[in-house]
């Protein structure tokens, strides 16, 4: 079935059109973050206890906490990546931005910063910077390691990062 010229233009085949830059950058994204985290995953992040001694370098602890920025960074990009495409596209279905083409740019850019400025705070606020994690679901090694140099130890903290 052939699509008119018309409804690529201003029908769901155009918002298509627009989430393909944000699935690049995705991707992207992906690439940047397992190049940026691989010594912290091959290495493990140092674990303190609650007077910030530290007790040693955990992969799991590591895992957790590349799990947590994740998902506090997909939760600020995602507003940004499907809010304005679909307002623009409303824009442009009622002929707005045929009128005051010069709107375009900067609505978008507005759009985009509006969502941002609500999405950010929000989401680094999803998971505390000192992370927690229990002794228990350490790596066997660490646990030992723990417990010899203080037994009462039930909870390590580490920085998650941004």
């Amino acid at each position: 079935m052939v699509v008119p010229q018309k409804d690529r233009e201003n029908g769901p085949l155009a918002l298509r059109g627009h989430f393909w830059k944000e699935k690049k950058m995705t991707l992207k994204g992906c690439v940047f973050f397992l190049n940026h985290f691989y010594r912290e995953l091959k290495f493990g992040i140092p674990v303190l206890d609650e007077n910030g001694n530290r007790l040693g370098e955990s992969k799991k602890a590591a895992q957790q906490a590349i799990v947590q920025v994740v998902v506090s960074r997909i939760g600020m990009a995602a507003p940004a990546m499907a809010i304005p495409p679909v307002i623009m596209n409303a824009l442009e279905k009622r002929a707005f931005l045929k009128r005051y083409p010069w709107l375009n740019a900067p609505l978008q850019v507005g759009l985009v910063g509006l969502c941002l400025v609500f999405a950010t705070p929000l989401c680094c606020a999803l998971f505390p910077q000192k992370s927690s994690m229990k002794v228990s679901r350490l790596e066997p090694e660490l646990q030992a390691q723990i417990r010899e140099k203080n037994s009462s130890v039930e909870v390590v903290y580490f920085n998650k990062g941004l």
